[in-house]
């Protein structure tokens, strides 16, 4: 097995071309479901591995001198002012999920993130039963505030745990240690009935043993969703800088399968690349962005995906939370705005479904893509010949060796079919 078993996504570029895409003509029967996505930039440490918009803001690394040093009010003003200036592109939209992702989140105070929730229902329709998410790390100051957040609404968290080895923790950077990751999950049981794991494998220097050893620990813990992924050095990370010695390709190869063919046997349904869930407790956010839904996302450097009759628009905030700050007290706190072109739906939609294990209705390509299923018809019987896509009905999904090797399977949406 080859390094290519490592599940990475791939350049959103296409040069495919559809007599829609070339007229430009779009006309969308439907809206998608809409999510609202809350980025909250700020962290106690940034990780070595980690490649998304978080800074750390405290000299000490610890959670609480984070905590104090943020901007709460003012960064709580400024996501709502945010939300306020985009609701023209929404109105009159249900909102069926919300994701507080970071960054930290879990170093909000629980008065602040109670005041931002009501002010994120006041401006928007918002499913009554809809799934709220938090991610939080699972040191001592952020799990104190649990019982906070659930009583603000929150009915869903993602614990950043990663591993209960004290070694790997210390090699990944994370602030917490095994007792530390115990406990926030016990207190986090005891708030919610609904609560998501990270954990990483392919660790530095981690033996196979040793990663079901995690996986282990964290199924006493009873979670109803695990996210289990491998760790893959990211491009401008402190890893990528001075990488890490990690286990050869086949070793997390074997680690992949063990963890797979483990919770399988736990109960735990297998439903997208990276995530498994007792029944009924798949993550409705991630599912919305899986089946190519729509996400308004509000804070720094947060991302939109948003349908309009005619176009589907993408917009990217200002990623500096200072420079976030003071452009959305300007008036602009969108950085960048676009219309994706026609011809590139097609990937971008596959690039999303084709990470469901159970794959996707033929139908929705049309609602979401506004392009009959035809235009990709070539594409489609090529990844069947070569064994990596198979359509069952109406229904089309990647096969083991598709899910095994998805950027392959994603290679055949890039090209001009013959």
């Amino acid at each position: 097995m080859s390094a290519s078993r490592a599940r990475t996504v791939i350049p959103l570029v296409t040069e495919q071309r559809t007599s829609a895409a070339r007229r430009g003509e779009l006309r969308f029967k439907q809206a998608p479901p809409l999510s609202l996505y809350v980025h909250i930039p700020w962290c106690a440490r940034k990780c070595p591995y980690c490649d998304f918009n978080s800074h750390a803001v405290a000299a000490g690394g610890t959670a609480e001198q984070s905590a104090a040093a943020i901007p709460q009010r003012d960064y709580l003003a400024a996501l709502l002012a945010d939300l306020e200036s985009a609701l023209p592109l929404v109105w009159g939209r249900r909102v069926d999920s919300i994701f507080f992702g970071g960054g930290t989140p879990s170093l909000l105070s629980g008065e602040v993130l109670d005041e931002l929730l009501a002010g994120l229902r006041s401006r928007l329709p918002l499913l009554p039963n809809a799934e709220i998410t938090l991610e939080a790390n699972p040191g001592s100051v952020e799990a104190d505030k649990f019982a906070a957040f659930r009583a603000a609404g929150v009915n869903r968290l993602s614990l950043g745990i990663q591993s209960f080895n004290r070694r790997h923790l210390q090699t990944l950077g994370r602030i917490h240690d095994e007792c530390e990751a115990r406990q926030a999950i016990e207190i986090a049981a005891r708030h919610f009935d609904n609560f998501n794991l990270d954990l990483m494998y392919g660790l530095p220097a981690q033996s196979l043993e040793q990663a079901l050893t995690d996986l282990d620990a964290a199924l006493a813990c009873a979670p109803t969703h695990l996210s289990c992924y491998q760790l893959t050095i990211e491009p401008n990370t402190a890893f990528a800088a001075r990488p890490p010695a990690l286990p050869e390709p086949d070793r997390c190869a074997d680690m992949q399968d063990a963890i797979e063919a483990r919770l399988a046997a736990a109960g735990y349904r297998h439903y997208e690349t990276s995530a498994f869930a007792r029944s009924g407790r798949q993550c409705q956010h991630n599912l919305n962005y899986w089946h190519f839904g729509d996400y308004l996302g509000i804070g720094a450097g947060a991302h939109s995906k948003l349908t309009l009759h005619d176009r589907v628009v993408r917009q990217m905030r200002w990623k500096g939370p200072e420079q976030y700050l003071a452009q959305v007290a300007a008036g602009t706190p969108v950085q960048q705005e676009s219309v994706v072109p026609a011809s590139e739906l097609p990937c971008e939609f596959m690039m999303n479904a084709l990470r469901l294990i159970d794959g996707f209705d033929a139908s929705l390509f049309e609602l979401r893509c506004s392009l009959s299923l035809g235009s990709i018809e070539n594409q489609l019987r090529q990844a069947e010949r070569d064994g990596l896509l198979e359509r069952r009905g109406q229904r089309i999904a990647p096969t083991d060796q598709g899910r095994r090797f998805l950027n392959r399977l994603l290679e055949r949406f890039l090209v001009e079919p013959d």
